[in-house]
């Protein structure tokens, strides 16, 4: 087993932080697309999770609109995540022995892969911010353990790997 050395502090980001960018399986051409804020979203003062998003895929031309009010955020990893707009696959996303490990874009992909490879996990105080569980917080357990480190680390490969061959 590889020890990792390194401190992660935790950035006190949550799921909200990384849904401006979302990256799924095209339903057309199964290539992958991004799912990005609307260019011309009336009210930017919105909160950012319901403002107007569109799919698209530079594979084949597939563009579509949302601008519902309905959002399904992914729970557990029991199964393949999908996003909450469009109900598409993720494509930064893997099944383990313990679960699906899944990432909204690569930015997600590198806080979990910087929080399994610390050694040392610090955690700030709730009590500063107000905000009790960021996402860090609410990793699952088998991600947290450190006698995982090492298969979440492949894991964390793997999915970057998917991305980069298309």
């Amino acid at each position: 087993m590889a020890l990792f050395s390194g401190r992660f502090r935790d950035p006190r980001s949550t799921e909200y932080d990384f849904i401006s960018l979302i990256i799924v399986r095209c339903p057309g051409c199964e290539k992958a697309a991004r799912v990005v804020l609307a260019p011309d979203d009336s009210d930017p003062g919105s909160r950012t999770l319901f403002r107007p998003r569109r799919l698209v895929c530079r594979g084949c031309g597939l563009s579509r609109q949302w601008s519902g009010r309905s959002v399904s955020l992914p729970r557990g990893t029991a199964e393949p995540a999908t996003d909450p707009y469009f109900g598409m696959p993720l494509w930064l996303q893997t099944e383990t022995r313990h679960g699906w490990l899944w990432a909204y874009n690569l930015e997600h992909l590198d806080l979990i892969r910087r929080f399994v490879q610390a050694s040392l996990r610090e955690r700030a105080p709730w009590y500063d911010t107000g905000q009790k569980m960021t996402l860090v917080g609410r990793l699952p357990a088998w991600i947290r353990r450190a006698k995982n480190r090492d298969e979440i680390l492949r894991a964390v490969s793997r999915i970057h790997t998917t991305l980069t061959a298309t």
